[in-house]
């Protein structure tokens, strides 16, 4: 099994970003998305790591990071992913989900940090999360966290196409169970949904903040890989295409029979070694 390494950097506002390194060759930020930390790609990063060394963040609110702070938003995210960049060295990104809107932005802010990005299915649909911030901000005041898990996921349109039947009240009744099932323990250094769900607050404020006019990324200097699962809900599938005719310099690949968890560890149904071949092709040339 591949050695990890732990370090830090300091972004602009003097905020601590920790990370995993792992692997040996040129540097790669996998930068995690919505309900995630840097552990949640761990498996990606090691199928990738005789080839690259591998940076993990933990994005700032969450794993061994500082706080997100008052003044929260994209412009605080690419920071933290440019100084990333620029204390490792490292010339290439692959973001997953929102982490995907964060490796876009940072692409189009500081031309010249990334020669070449890798694009997972980033959620380009800025009104709807913004329409279902005041209810999350609500349950997560209240401590209410399966209400707030449920309009997370209603806000991502993630679920299944039962979920949109099914009555809130027993959403919010399984998902309680599924935490409770969750807290008897779960594989190695996995996140749990119940640490992680306030932050789903910052994640759907990023979702919100980019919004979904992709023609703000036409003067992207770098490479971009677009990846995306074949069975990935079609608003995200749509932004992929729409993200390829604007990107003057953009390659479209779509992974047949996987969804939008392909990055993750197989304890949460990823498919990373799938993934690792796409992105090993693009970043190498071959």
């Amino acid at each position: 099994m591949t050695t990890t390494t732990a370090g830090t950097v300091t972004s602009d506002d003097g905020t601590t970003i920790s990370y995993r390194e792992a692997g040996r060759g040129p540097g790669l930020v996998i930068l995690h998305g919505a309900m995630q930390t840097g552990h949640s790609q761990i498996e990606l990063a090691r199928a990738l790591s005789r080839d690259f060394t591998c940076y993990l963040p933990d994005r700032r609110g969450r794993g061994g990071s500082g706080p997100a702070g008052p003044a929260y938003g994209l412009d605080r995210e690419v920071e933290d992913l440019g100084a990333l960049l620029r204390a490792t060295g490292a010339a290439y990104a692959a973001g997953v989900s929102s982490g995907a809107i964060i490796t876009l932005r940072t692409a189009l802010a500081r031309p010249g940090l990334l020669r070449k990005a890798v694009v997972f299915e980033p959620p380009l649909n800025g009104s709807g999360a913004r329409d279902h911030l005041p209810r999350l901000d609500r349950e997560l005041a209240a401590g209410r966290i399966p209400a707030a898990l449920v309009t997370g996921m209603k806000a991502a349109r993630l679920g299944p196409p039962i979920f949109n039947v099914l009555p809130r009240a027993l959403l919010e009744l399984l998902t309680g169970l599924m935490l409770r099932n969750e807290d008897k323990g779960v594989a190695g250094d996995e996140p749990t949904f119940r640490e992680l769900a306030p932050t789903l607050r910052q994640d759907l404020q990023l979702v919100a903040e980019a919004g979904g006019d992709l023609t703000v990324y036409r003067p992207v200097e770098a490479e971009v890989l677009l990846l995306g699962g074949t069975r990935s809900p079609a608003y995200l599938r749509a932004a992929l295409a729409g993200l390829e005719r604007v990107l003057p310099r953009a390659r479209h690949v779509e992974l047949a029979g996987l969804d939008h968890s392909a990055t993750s560890n197989a304890v949460r149904r990823g498919r990373p070694e799938r993934v690792a071949e796409e992105i090993r092709g693009f970043l190498t040339g071959s």
